[in-house]
């Protein structure tokens, strides 16, 4: 799906205008795009915009107005270019108890521009790119400035239904009922406020239906394979799922220079899906006969493998996992979000037998987006990361509802979903 016929100008009046080049910029694999704003009186007042909100747990999106306040201090409105489903906000949509909230605005990644800022924001300014992203850096505490870890401990990483500052929302409907925030970004509305904690300024010219996959799902695999695991060039890689993060995970693992690479998966058609992001080999569980998938890697790998990710967030998975994990110094990562108060079993004498092997869980793939996601972007300007196979549907928002549809139905991978056509 190409980008947008004709230039858009949102029809919040007199505010951000979104042009694209007339030539095709080949070179770069994409559609260049400039975004401007043209500074009137918007700033420090409500906006009325379209949303796509969830009323109840497991119901179609309603598409409808809603008032965005102005950003508080520390905040920023973007206006909202593109999006995507991710199995989380599905996951999520489902519940009817807490995390599950309604009426709530769903999504978290996207990408967008800066419409206004709050008091006391110097790291972006109006008419900026940016990435909104669920993992909060602030720049201050003592984690923020480790490079050992992504967690932020002044605003650490919650489901909340408010802003991660204040505790409160930036959304009403038309009745003034307030609605509820999702993961820090709530993408699913023409306009969002986001903590400055949570967006990464980015090059306007990469193309906005590939940034925004770094927002999540694809910046988690590659970051868990080049942050978190810290994958060795030659070693052996096994990912249990492939998915749109286990993919992520073969990519990442594909250039951090893992010499074999192999996917499990009941679903047959990612044999071939695998090719494309380099996986080497492929194990069905369902074709195993009576050997479980992990005594069949060790066997294929003399071992075990060196890196093992569980995707799926399945317990089950992570035992699996960790039992074909190479003993003496194999790491399992555990990247899955599993049903909430789900437990591992892992047998103790195994913990002890494994030696020096270990098991981690990790968010957002150890990236700290600030800095990590403009070296992702500048890999693929230059041809290295692969991010358009990623995309396999592209719809309008109108359609959104489509969206849960295909990815219920395990028809693609990533939707990504262009706000304003």
């Amino acid at each position: 799906m190409s980008p947008p016929a004709n230039n858009y100008i949102s029809r919040v009046p007199h505010l951000i205008v979104i042009t694209k080049d007339n030539k095709r910029r080949r070179e770069r694999g994409g559609w260049s795009w400039h975004c401007t704003l043209e500074k009137m009186s918007t700033a420090g007042k409500p906006i009325r915009c379209r949303a796509a909100v969830g009323r109840a747990p497991g119901e179609p999106l309603v598409m409808e107005e809603i008032m965005v306040a102005p950003p508080m201090p520390r905040e920023v409105r973007i206006r909202v270019i593109c999006t995507s489903l991710c199995h989380t906000d599905l996951s999520i949509w489902k519940l009817k108890d807490p995390p599950g909230m309604f009426p709530r605005i769903f999504g978290h990644e996207a990408i967008g521009v800066v419409e206004s800022v709050g008091e006391d924001v110097d790291e972006v300014t109006e008419g900026d790119t940016v990435i909104p992203i669920f993992v909060s850096e602030c720049g201050e505490c003592e984690d923020c400035r480790s490079k050992k870890s992504n967690l932020c401990s002044k605003l650490p990483f919650r489901v909340s239904p408010w802003m991660p500052r204040y505790d409160s929302s930036r959304f009403t409907d038309l009745n003034g009922e307030v609605i509820y925030h999702f993961m820090n970004v709530s993408s699913f509305s023409e306009y969002t406020v986001v903590d400055v904690a949570n967006v990464a300024k980015i090059d306007p010219l990469v193309p906005p239906n590939r940034a925004c996959l770094l927002s999540c799902a694809v910046g988690t695999g590659v970051g868990a394979a080049w942050k978190t695991a810290n994958v060795k060039e030659g070693s052996t890689v096994a990912i249990f799922g492939l998915g749109s993060v286990g993919l992520a995970v073969a990519e990442g693992a594909r250039l951090c220079g893992a010499t074999r690479i192999i996917g499990v998966d009941v679903n047959p058609d990612k044999k071939e899906i695998g090719k494309k992001f380099g996986v080497t080999d492929f194990v069905n569980p369902g074709n195993c006969g009576d050997k479980p998938a992990s005594q069949l890697i060790n066997e294929m790998t003399g071992g075990g493998a060196d890196y093992c990710f569980e995707c799926i967030g399945v317990a089950s998975l992570v035992k699996e996992a960790y039992t074909c994990c190479r003993n003496g110094w194999g790491k399992t990562v555990v990247i899955g979000v599993a049903r909430p108060g789900s437990e591992l079993g892992v047998n103790f004498q195994d913990v002890l037998d494994g030696g020096g092997k270990s098991i981690m869980g990790c968010v957002y793939g150890g990236i700290k987006a600030k800095s990590d996601i403009p070296i992702l972007l500048k890999r693929y300007l230059d041809k290295e990361l692969q991010l358009d196979e990623f995309v396999t549907h592209e719809i309008q928002f109108d359609e959104i509802n489509k969206a849960f549809d295909l990815l219920i139905e395990g028809q693609c991978l990533r939707c990504v979903i262009w706000m304003n056509n």
